[in-house]
């Protein structure tokens, strides 16, 4: 598995709407491991295909895991030298969203296309999902907070929506500037 590059902020290849994925093989599989590779290199929970410059309506996530950083566990894996352990990676391929609660939660996100940027946003508390597994199997789920907010936050993704989008516009524009001066 590889590490894939990043597509940082304000990059308009975020802006980009993708596209349904319509064949299910080998080399979609790969790029779904080596999504969940670079997530959990980068420390992210989620990450949509977008992020790595692939307009594929593709999305992984992955909140239970955790960084173990004495690595002297047996149950653990290694990802490019990060060693995590507790992994439960979950790959959603054409992703829709069926039904979304009508109970909102407000969660402080952060994304691996926004480093260092964090803003509270309000999302549907759950959601009824629709979507491919890893092997093409039609999965129909339901998922309850953080897991909600991810999946949501990642569809915007490749809807063409940034976190960023769904807060004030004075907020957008002092983590932009952030993000710029970083560069």
């Amino acid at each position: 598995m590889k590490i894939l590059p990043l597509v940082i902020a304000p990059d308009p290849f975020l802006k980009k709407v993708s596209l349904p994925v319509v064949e299910i093989n080998s080399e979609v599989q790969q790029f779904m491991k080596d999504m969940i590779n670079t997530m959990y290199y980068e420390g992210g929970i989620g990450l949509a295909s977008v992020q790595v410059g692939v307009l594929k309506r593709i999305l992984v996530m992955d909140v239970d895991y955790e960084v173990d950083p004495n690595h002297h566990h047996h149950d653990h894996e290694s990802f490019n030298g990060v060693h995590v352990q507790n992994t439960n990676p979950q790959f959603f391929i054409n992703p829709e969203i069926e039904e979304s609660s009508s109970i909102n939660s407000s969660f402080n996100e952060g994304c691996l296309s926004f480093p260092g940027a964090r803003a509270e946003v309000v999302r549907p508390e759950s959601i009824k999902l629709k979507y491919l597994d890893f092997d093409g199997n039609e999965q129909l789920k339901i998922f309850n907070g953080i897991s909600a907010t991810c999946i949501q936050h990642e569809i915007d993704h490749l809807n063409g929506i940034t976190f960023v989008d769904r807060i004030s516009p004075l907020k957008r524009e002092v983590i932009l500037k952030k993000i710029k001066k970083r560069k």
